[in-house]
């Protein structure tokens, strides 16, 4: 069961200042609580510095300032937010896999450094994104832009029409358009059979399927008729595309589609890819 709560990592740098102000305007968007979480990276067994009962103190203190200073930060972007701090201390990555649990979403920066330890993609956001038991979002390249439509990738698995869903609520609650992106694979004529499917306009191929993709659409056109949506046609890879797209989107959403060999994971290739290259937030949509 979800709860009332966006909680956002900071460790006082740029990129969790961005952070901070995407989850604010999310957590007024959408009418919760915003957690300003901060993690001491320091393991009671294994410690990686020798912490006396007055260095500990202070470095409590200090985490307590990064997280107060969160909490300000947010308000200056939505001054009447219900906000609170959250102090933790352990492995960055563990301790904000398990805040997870119940949580509506969880907002990351793209790196970081110091005592919230390596932020960054191939790290800490990374295996959070991966293992995370909520909607995470990652605030990447244009952070802070508002403008632009909200993009998704729209394809035949199981969970399409709960990310598709997510899609629609976020570009509502923005007041913005919808680009859907559908990417297949056309059928080549036999002497094209080594021809990459990229390079290979098939437009009769590409009008049947952006048909199909418009009927598969129209029932939620229908449920949210003030979202204008604009569907696009690819032969290219869905992680190539929504990159590209997101140079003009204010956010992209992914679906969870891990098929890796490790349990609970939630981050597919698609999703991998857009956390190293979007150029605007990512949110990756997990279901239950």
């Amino acid at each position: 069961m979800r709860t009332g709560i966006v909680v956002v990592a900071t460790d006082g740098t740029e990129s969790s200042r961005a952070a901070v102000r995407w989850a604010a305007r999310e957590a007024q968007r959408r009418g919760t609580t915003l957690r300003v979480t901060h993690v001491i990276d320091w393991e009671w067994g294994e410690a990686r510095f020798e912490f006396g009962a007055g260095q500990f103190a202070s470095a409590r203190k200090t985490a307590e300032g990064i997280a107060r200073g969160g909490v300000a930060l947010a308000r200056e972007v939505a001054p009447d937010l219900p906000a609170e701090i959250d102090v933790l201390v352990g492995n960055p990555a563990a301790r904000l896999i398990a805040e997870t649990d119940g949580v509506e979403l969880l907002v990351l920066g793209s790196r970081g450094r110091g005592g919230f330890a390596s932020l960054m993609l191939g790290s800490v956001s990374q295996r959070v994104a991966m293992h995370a038991d909520c909607p995470v979002a990652v605030i990447r390249g244009r952070g802070d832009v508002t403008t632009g439509p909200v993009a998704v990738g729209f394809d035949e698995s199981p969970t399409a029409e709960k990310t598709l869903l997510t899609a629609f609520e976020q570009a509502a609650a923005r007041g913005t358009g919808l680009a859907v992106i559908r990417t297949y694979l056309p059928l080549l004529p036999v002497y094209l059979a080594g021809a990459s499917a990229v390079a290979v306009a098939t437009p009769e191929q590409d009008e049947d399927e952006r048909l199909r993709l418009y009927e598969q659409l129209a029932p939620w056109r229908e449920k949210y008729p003030d979202v204008p949506v604009e569907a696009l046609i690819s032969h290219d890879s869905a992680a190539a595309v929504l990159s590209g797209v997101s140079h003009r989107a204010q956010l992209v959403v992914v679906g969870s589609h891990g098929h890796g060999t490790i349990a609970g994971t939630l981050l597919g290739s698609t999703g991998l890819q857009l956390l190293h290259h979007a150029d605007c937030p990512v949110i990756l949509d997990r279901h239950e």
